[in-house]
C-alpha cells in the first residue's frame, strides 16, 4: 500500500501539521519534505499530531510506528499511515 499514497491523505496530514504551527503563531506553509521540528514543531507538538493523525483517519498507530523517523515530515507520516491504515481507509 505504500507505493500508493493518496494525495487527499497527504493534504489532510498537511492541514493538521499547519494547523498546529497556527495555534503556536506559526504562519507557515508546510512541504512534504519538510523536517517537521525544523518548521518549528516540539516533542509534545508531535504528540499531539499523532493523536490528531489517529483520530483523522480513524486508526491506531502501532508503538512500532511512534519513533521519530514515522513524523520526520509529513511524507514519512503519510508512508506510515499508509502502512497502517485498514485497506480502503485512505479512500477519499
Amino acid at each position: 500500500m505504500t507505493d500508493s499514497i493518496p494525495a487527499d491523505a497527504t493534504g489532510r496530514i498537511t492541514a493538521l501539521v499547519e494547523g498546529i504551527l497556527a495555534q503556536k503563531g506559526a504562519d507557515r506553509r508546510v512541504e512534504p519534505d519538510t523536517f517537521l521540528t525544523e518548521a518549528g514543531l516540539t516533542s509534545l507538538d508531535l504528540v499531539n499530531l499523532m493523536l490528531a493523525i489517529e483520530a483523522e483517519f480513524d486508526l491506531t498507530i502501532p508503538s512500532s510506528h511512534l519513533g521519530p523517523q514515522s513524523f520526520r515530515s509529513v511524507a514519512t507520516i503519510a508512508r506510515m499511515v499508509a502502512e497502517v491504515a485498514p485497506p480502503g481507509r485512505l479512500v477519499a
